[in-house]
């Protein structure tokens, strides 16, 4: 995630697509439109995973981690919620970039019960715990995780990766996960070097490489708590869509 100019960031990106080296691509769903991972998810996925443990009278909520400009978060309620504007369920979808939160904010057609906000994930995420307290929930129940985990990998390391999973599993009920394979790493450090600009800092001291899903899977079920309970299987982009949950103790 950025932890620098997002602005600049953006103005080079409406030049040249590959030059976001946060993930903060100011077209993203013109090249990978939602229906790539929805035609994968049950639209009865929410009303699976709630069924059995929530409480009638608490609201379910849904996080979208590094939501872009919000073209998947409105989709994937719309997929997922199955009563319209239903008033109990509530998606909170946050992006580092603040121009693309703009933009989110003002292509809501749900605004009742969807909310963009600006928010770096390897910062301070003092902002979800206070959501939580709103609703008075103690974890969001299912939380996005879409192509997420390649940049703050790129940008912040091993550790930056591995504290990525730990915050996340440990505000949320179930996790369900996109990580990049590592064609995917190689390629954004070609895009970089191709516009003459300087390589991520982390790219050659990675020890986390190769497998990254599996290792991903690994951290979260033997560190954060966590058990892989279903594969949705492969997007068009052969990326795993892999959903986890909460052991219980």
């Amino acid at each position: 995630m950025a932890t620098c100019s997002i602005s600049s960031a953006a103005d080079d990106e409406i030049n040249d697509p590959g030059a976001a080296p946060y993930g903060n691509f100011i077209n993203y769903y013109t090249f990978n439109p939602p229906e790539n991972r929805l035609s994968l998810i049950p639209s009865t996925l929410l009303r699976d995973l709630t069924s059995v443990h929530s409480d009638a009278q608490q609201s379910t909520l849904i996080l979208d981690v590094g939501c872009n400009s919000g073209e998947l978060s409105v989709a994937f309620y719309n997929h997922v919620v199955q009563e319209p504007n239903e008033r109990k369920v509530h998606l909170l979808g946050f992006d580092l970039d603040p121009v693309l939160i703009q933009r989110a904010q003002q292509n809501n057609p749900l605004p009742g019960n969807i909310s963009f906000l600006p928010l770096d994930v390897t910062k301070d995420t003092r902002q979800l715990q206070d959501h939580l307290d709103r609703y008075g929930c103690s974890r969001f129940h299912l939380t996005l995780c879409l192509a997420v985990t390649m940049w703050v990998h790129l940008n912040h390391g091993d550790g930056g990766l591995l504290q990525l999973l730990s915050r996340l599993a440990s505000i949320s009920q179930h996790l369900l996960l996109e990580a990049q394979p590592w064609k995917c790493y190689r390629s954004a450090a070609r895009r970089l070097r191709k516009l003459g600009r300087s390589d991520f800092d982390h790219f050659k001291s990675l020890r986390i490489r190769g497998d990254v899903a599996e290792q991903v899977r690994e951290h979260l079920e033997g560190h954060c708590g966590m058990e892989l309970v279903q594969s949705f299987g492969s997007t068009t982009w052969d990326r795993k869509l892999l959903l986890f949950k909460r052991r219980r103790v």
